[in-house]
């Protein structure tokens, strides 16, 4: 059984008990708060548009900076709701993150001058390569006409100041991207990834590339802290148990969804009262869902298709 959480976490910084914790992101520079807010929920159509930017501006001044998106989010959703929401000078109080699919350069950039123009800015802080969830987007985002040029283009046009990856489905695929962007002597930014107690157990991205983050001062993105729910289903740990390990791990910050104000008050009280899980605390915990996790049952997005867009939307890529 892996148990990442050995690592020592980034201790709270000096924004007291009562506020949302920053922290480090990686070799940048920034700071962000511990937990970040993430995009997909806020575009459902079930949820009404007012809704979405009420939770938006209620999570930026609760103490919430790093903001998740992505261009596929809802049909583009969820970036338009973000857009409206950070006008009245929210735009400055938030770290804005957002993501692309395409894998070629033009397809990229295309996808990100339409989330530059839906999320109303000048400049997205955090620009990253979506789902790569198949061994050959590595090969296809560094190669020639790729779009890691696009990305580069942007960045040294100044419509993105970072550049990260994110993936779910597998810690090889996430360390074959790693190695061939150090082959390319390319540093990213950041790295997101399923960081939950059920990856201590299963293929784990807490075991197998979190230390490399760590290693190489690249800012660890969390996500999937409760498996888009489905962790819950296992009715062996609670949402702020899930949070808590989450934010005990060497994490820059963890990605949640919040699609009501209730669970996004849950999410900055987890936040706000975080205190790190201590080694015996870990080991219980992950007892708890040790069964559970056997061969990825509450882990669908690695183990299934379900999660999985771009392989429903192959024309996303380009």
């Amino acid at each position: 059984m892996s148990n990442p959480a050995g690592m020592a976490s980034t201790p709270q910084g000096a924004e007291g008990a009562d506020q949302v914790p920053r922290r480090p992101l990686g070799h940048t520079g920034e700071r962000v708060s511990a937990i970040g807010l993430g995009g997909f929920h806020l575009g459902k159509p079930e949820l009404p548009e007012a809704e979405s930017l009420r939770i938006i501006r209620a999570a930026i001044d609760g103490g919430i900076t790093f903001l998740d998106n992505s261009w596929d989010y809802n049909g583009g959703q969820s970036e338009i709701r973000m857009g409206k929401a950070l006008r009245d000078g929210y735009r400055r109080r938030a770290f804005l993150m957002t993501k692309i699919d395409g894998r070629d350069r033009n397809t990229a950039a295309r996808q990100i001058e339409e989330s530059l123009r839906r999320l109303e800015t000048d400049r997205i802080d955090l620009l990253q390569f979506h789902e790569v969830i198949r061994m050959s987007d590595p090969e296809r985002i560094f190669a020639a006409g790729g779009a890691m040029e696009a990305a580069l283009d942007a960045r040294q046009a100044g419509k993105i100041r970072y550049i990260g990856f994110t993936g779910h489905k597998s810690p090889e695929i996430h360390l074959r991207m790693l190695e061939l962007a150090a082959g390319h002597r390319f540093r990213f930014d950041t790295v997101q990834m399923p960081l939950n107690v059920m990856d201590a157990h299963y293929d784990s991205f807490g075991g197998r590339v979190l230390p490399v983050l760590v290693r190489d001062g690249i800012g660890v993105l969390g996500m999937k802290p409760m498996g888009d729910h489905i962790i819950l289903d296992s009715k062996t740990v609670s949402p702020e148990e899930c949070l808590r390990y989450a934010m005990s791990l060497p994490t820059s910050v963890v990605i949640t969804g919040c699609d009501s104000m209730p669970i996004l008050e849950q999410a900055l009280d987890a936040a706000r009262t975080f205190r790190p899980m201590d080694a015996s605390e870990i080991d219980t915990l992950l007892a708890k869902t040790a069964q559970a996790a056997r061969r990825g049952h509450y882990e669908l997005y690695k183990t299934t298709h379900t999660f999985d867009s771009t392989v429903h939307n192959p024309h996303w890529l380009g």
